[in-house]
């Protein structure tokens, strides 16, 4: 018995409503997401039950976290490093900072100030570091920290670092991120540096408490 041949026929499937679809897709995604700025050390937030956001524009970030040594173990203290937002703003903060130092930078210097998400070196290293490759910067940067001595009796760089961000955008806010074993000694000697500028409104950013965390 000879066999039945079945007529072959092209299949054709219209691909462009699944293109319209994940353009769309893709767009809102980009217009929709917020991009995680590179810390140079992890801080794991503390708990908390508060719901107030803290604004995704205008505000400078200060990090806290504990130090530790070669072995990672926490010694008792806390590094401090800064974060803003707004390229422009921390351009003007550096240029005010550059100018109440008396340090002299060059434009690669300063651009690759602007390009930095966080930054936290003192004040006369900072021309050495800047000069660093990325790799490097990215290794020295959690060694070091935004000092918190007064200097001479007056601010300490914490605090003009704060003045000048303050400068550039007079309605700043003023964020702080400690990690969770951040000893509390250090985190309030942050407070008080800030409350000794008038600086009494920040927010803390904390991860939310859920039913299961209470």
């Amino acid at each position: 018995m000879g066999k039945v041949k079945v007529k072959k026929s092209d299949v054709w499937i219209d691909m462009t409503p699944m293109s319209d679809v994940m353009t769309l897709l893709l767009t809102f995604f980009m217009l929709t997401s917020t991009f995680v700025k590179n810390e140079p050390v992890k801080v794991n937030t503390p708990g908390s039950v508060s719901e107030i956001k803290v604004p995704e524009n205008g505000v400078l970030t200060v990090l806290v976290s504990p130090e530790k040594d070669k072995t990672g173990k926490p010694t008792g203290e806390g590094q401090v490093f800064l974060s803003i937002d707004n390229t422009d703003q921390l351009g003007a903060a550096l240029d005010d900072m550059a100018g109440r130092f008396g340090i002299s930078l060059n434009g690669n210097q300063i651009k690759t100030f602007r390009l930095e998400s966080t930054f936290g070196v003192p004040m006369k290293e900072l021309a050495g570091y800047l000069s660093m490759s990325s790799q490097n910067r990215s290794k020295v940067l959690p060694t070091k920290g935004v000092p918190l001595d007064s200097i001479d009796g007056g601010m300490s760089e914490f605090q003009q670092w704060v003045d000048a961000a303050r400068t550039a955008n007079e309605e700043i806010k003023i964020a702080l991120k400690a990690d969770a074993n951040t000893p509390y000694k250090t985190v309030k000697k942050v407070m008080n540096e800030l409350q000794d500028m008038d600086e009494s409104h920040y927010y803390m950013i904390t991860n939310l408490k859920t039913s299961e965390d209470q």
